[in-house]
């Protein structure tokens, strides 16, 4: 079964929903990311641990890495290829770390909108994109895909 991008494109197997440098297709998000990258960070992390780490606790630990060493690279690296390991997205570790070192902002947008992109509502956190599954009858492994604009 093909999985559907919300913006019609379909999913190809292994490859990225959006390019690296597509951090202006979700204006909010690109915002977001610049001004407090701890915070599209720790969205990500939730759905990528599902649920075992919380939003608030990865956007805290990632702040403090980087106040600390000013590399919090270091860290969300490691996330891009558990995410990649998730959903057969090609590409290396080595590639992974050298992303997020030389554009942080652009590897966390991406990341931001793939999860989007597979039927994730960010705002809702892993508990509550498992209650709407739940709600419409679906597991998680297969999210439902929607056309068009939600609100």
């Amino acid at each position: 079964m093909e999985a559907q991008h919300l913006h019609g494109k379909p999913l190809a197997e292994g490859e990225w929903s959006t390019g690296f440098c597509d951090c202006f297709s979700d204006c909010k998000n690109c915002c977001i990311t610049c001004w407090c990258p701890c915070i599209t960070f720790g969205q990500v992390a939730e759905i990528v641990d599902q649920g075992s780490t919380t939003c608030g606790t990865a956007g805290a630990l990632y702040a403090l890495i980087n106040a600390v060493t000013g590399c919090a690279c270091i860290y969300s690296c490691f996330y891009r290829g558990k995410m990649r390991a998730q959903y057969n997205i090609e590409g290396s570790d080595c590639g992974d770390c050298l992303k997020h070192f030389f554009c942080e902002l652009c590897a966390l947008t991406q990341q931001y909108r793939e999860l989007k992109n597979r039927g994730f509502n960010m705002d809702l956190g892993w508990a509550g994109n498992v209650q709407r599954q739940q709600n419409q009858g679906t597991e998680m492994g297969a999210p439902v895909f929607q056309g068009g604009m939600n609100r």
